[in-house]
């Protein structure tokens, strides 16, 4: 969530950014002027290559900040689930009301030559990409955006019109100067809702207040059910070895049906596919098990070094199982994002000057970005998968083992990740550590 006001957020469940904006008070009025960004003479087959690409690139920024979450957030043996995805579109959001070195910041960091190449893949993302599928049968799918400004403040009308026509984000003009605990009353209710929920709180007691002027908000949920079930009468307990050493029995689900499933040079990948509906959406949940008990985070070295991993590593064959087992597992994770991205060496949004192009008033240069939180929510059982994630900003390698018959055995920390196979979008990415872990 993207809150702007003169307040920093100490703590929050729910991804945030703030930017720090001076108290005004007096108001302006805004035209609806737009202009198009969106006009292109390529050919539809170069538009879809276009667009398979910065997908593909997408996913490694994904897998890039998969790798530092996992290492500088994650404390002993907790589960990790988040949605890059929904962190990405919040960044998008902040690159669209940039300019300049801040502007260019983003730009590299988001891997887009440009502002329009960025607001195309959304737009992508929001138009294509994040279509329900439930009413045709497929998984439930719900991914939007929302914007809450202060009654006195204006968008700069180029800024609305990306606001309103690449994010679709639904604008709500507020009082944040009187009614400030009414309106972050509003947005948690709205996450709540978003999330069918699963993600209760996106703003504590006290992050909005007087000085408050601009939100901006994320909301992604999916429930999918699994193409094949599992038999909730053959899960029973097993043991799961921990990267501490230890181990823990927890429930694993089995199945004798063939699986999508490979082996390569030291880990193991296995695709759950989810039922598909009558758009023929494809969506799938990829289980990726390092052979070593202790292997994960070498692991995630080689999937965040490796573009395009992914796409070199699916099953696309079925394979009789020897052995079958994977934990059942819920967990929710929350963490402050902007260390994350410091590190990663987007550093100027963080500092004022830079974004200047969101709002029509003479204080805009003095906005910046204090701090980023995001929350995640998954749970795995027989049935499928239910997961969601608020972000607010306040503010084909061949496989080297090919077998008949193999095992697949999750009976230790592995990696995760939820994909829409038509376009190659990562909705998810997580670890399990603990099965038994909230």
């Amino acid at each position: 969530m993207l809150v702007i006001s003169d307040c920093y957020i100490n703590s929050c469940k729910a991804f945030n950014f703030v930017i720090n904006l001076p108290v005004m008070g007096h108001s302006h009025s805004h035209s609806s002027h737009s202009h198009s960004h969106f006009h292109s003479s390529k050919s539809s087959d170069d538009q879809n290559m276009d667009m398979g690409e910065s997908i593909t690139t997408q996913t490694d920024v994904s897998f890039m900040l998969a790798k530092h979450v996992f290492s500088k957030e994650v404390k002993g043996d907790s589960n990790l689930v988040f949605s890059p995805l929904s962190i990405q579109i919040v960044l998008g959001l902040i690159a669209a009301g940039s300019k300049g070195p801040t502007k260019d910041q983003l730009l590299c960091f988001l891997k887009s030559k440009s502002i329009d190449e960025l607001n195309s893949l959304y737009s992508h993302f929001v138009s294509v990409v994040f279509v329900d599928g439930s009413p045709n049968g497929g998984p439930r799918l719900s991914v939007v955006n929302g914007v809450w400004i202060d009654q006195t403040l204006p968008f700069k009308p180029s800024y609305k019109k990306v606001v309103d026509k690449v994010y679709k984000a639904a604008s709500n003009s507020v009082d944040f100067q009187c009614k400030a605990a009414e309106v972050a009353n509003q947005v948690n209710q709205w996450a709540k809702m978003k999330t069918n929920n699963l993600i209760k709180e996106i703003l504590p007691h006290g992050t909005v207040n007087n000085m408050t002027r601009l939100i901006f908000a994320n909301a992604l949920y999916f429930k999918g059910v699994w193409n094949d079930k599992f038999n909730a009468s053959e899960t029973k307990d097993h043991k799961f070895h921990l990267l501490s050493g230890g181990s823990i029995k927890a429930p694993f689900m089995t199945s004798k049906n063939k699986q999508y499933a490979v082996a390569f040079d030291g880990f193991k990948v296995l695709g759950l596919h989810y039922k598909q509906g009558k758009d023929m959406r494809r969506f799938c949940m990829y289980l990726i098990l390092p052979d070593a008990r202790d292997g994960l985070p070498a692991l995630l070295d080689k999937i965040s070094s490796e573009p395009g991993f992914i796409d070199h590593h699916i099953p696309f064959e079925k394979a009789k199982m020897r052995k079958f087992l994977i934990p059942k597992f819920k967990t929710t994770f929350g963490f402050e994002a902007s260390k994350v991205l410091k590190g990663l060496g987007l550093t100027l949004p963080f500092s004022s000057g830079g974004l200047t192009e969101m709002v029509d008033s003479p204080l805009a240069g003095r906005l910046f970005v204090s701090q980023i939180f995001h929350k995640s929510f998954i749970e795995v059982n027989e049935e499928g998968t239910e997961a969601a994630a608020v972000t607010a900003s306040v503010i084909m390698t061949k496989s080297l083992i090919i077998e008949k018959e193999m095992e697949f055995v999750a009976d230790h920390p592995f990696l995760f990740l939820i994909r829409d196979e038509s376009t190659g979008a990562v909705f998810f990415i997580g670890s399990v550590l603990n099965p038994l872990a909230g």
